[in-house]
């Protein structure tokens, strides 16, 4: 009689990886990366604090822009301790529960982002198209009530990830490929069927793709718009105001579109160039989009440096 053996040994700590081959560099690289994550909140921080405390910040707009402040606030945090660990203290383990709520936290206010800057696609195309009803249907009850809806259906989508990712077993390989946990890396360690991940992560992906394809929608309708003012200023005008939103959905898109190519082709591409590919997608928007906001809107400008100017006083 054959006895089958299906005894099996349970993973319940994974390694994290920092930049394969520049191990023994990793206290310097963690010079930059902590200086980009103190930019980052602290410059997502101000952002939030100008559009608080000025009354006259209070609309549609600068509500949408402190959405997306809070969403790059809570990326940072979220994948914060892992990299500290990592760079600075050469700890690489995670504990498994730890990295499914990591990645809980990553894919669900990466989703947020991603559908806060569908709306302030939709925001900018109703300022242009419409501007003299612009603050009759943006009220403030609406755009709370915009925010709320998006929030629960971003967390929603992603709420069913770590309750996949723990049912699964692992048993051989607990070698992460980046510096976080990302649903698509954890789940490609499982020893058991995983097709229900697979399926589920390509539907969230899906979602993601789609709020890109209205944004593009709403930039040829604002577009369409644009070259039926009559006045060459006008126009340039009504562009401009699109430019700070232009910026934070190339610089939040084109990370994941070049996340995803590195993914399709990882067997071709160094260990390295996936690594710091995965670290550009965290690193740079919370970064940029505060820089890009202060650089390119008045508004946020001006209060910034007379805060600053009153602090020196």
């Amino acid at each position: 009689m054959s006895i089958i053996n299906t005894s099996y040994v349970e993973i319940t700590t994974f390694f994290l990886v920092g930049m394969p081959g520049l191990e023994y560099a990793h206290i310097w690289i963690s010079i930059p990366i902590c200086s980009m994550y103190l930019i980052a909140i602290l410059g997502n921080c101000t952002i939030l604090f100008i559009i608080k405390t000025e009354p006259s910040l209070h609309e549609p707009m600068y509500y949408f822009l402190s959405m997306l402040a809070m969403s790059d606030l809570v990326l940072s945090l979220s994948s914060l301790p892992t990299m500290l660990s990592i760079f600075l203290f050469n700890a690489p383990e995670i504990s498994s529960n730890a990295c499914f709520a990591q990645e809980f936290f990553i894919h669900g206010f990466s989703v947020l982002e991603s559908s806060v800057l569908l709306i302030m696609s939709f925001d900018r195309f109703l300022a242009i198209h419409n501007p003299l009803r612009y603050t009759s249907i943006l009220t403030t009850v609406r755009v709370a009530q915009i925010g709320i809806v998006f929030s629960f259906k971003s967390m929603l989508l992603v709420l069913p990830f770590p309750f996949t990712l723990r049912s699964l077993r692992y048993c051989e390989k607990n070698q992460l490929s980046h510096s976080y946990c990302l649903h698509q890396d954890v789940m490609k360690l499982a020893c058991s069927d995983n097709r229900i991940d697979v399926i589920y992560g390509f539907f969230g992906a899906v979602c993601v793709m789609v709020d890109f394809i209205l944004i593009a929608v709403s930039y040829i309708l604002i577009l369409k718009t644009v070259l039926g003012i009559a006045s060459k200023k006008e126009q340039l005008k009504a562009l401009n105001t699109c430019v700070s939103h232009i910026c934070a959905v190339i610089i939040f898109y084109l990370p994941i579109i070049n996340l995803a190519v590195v993914h399709r082709f990882d067997q071709h591409v160094s260990p390295l160039i996936n690594v710091l590919m995965a670290n550009v997608l965290l690193l740079v928007p919370p970064l940029m989009n505060p820089i890009v906001y202060c650089v390119k809107t008045k508004q946020i400008r001006v209060r910034v440096v007379a805060k600053l100017c009153q602090q020196k006083i």
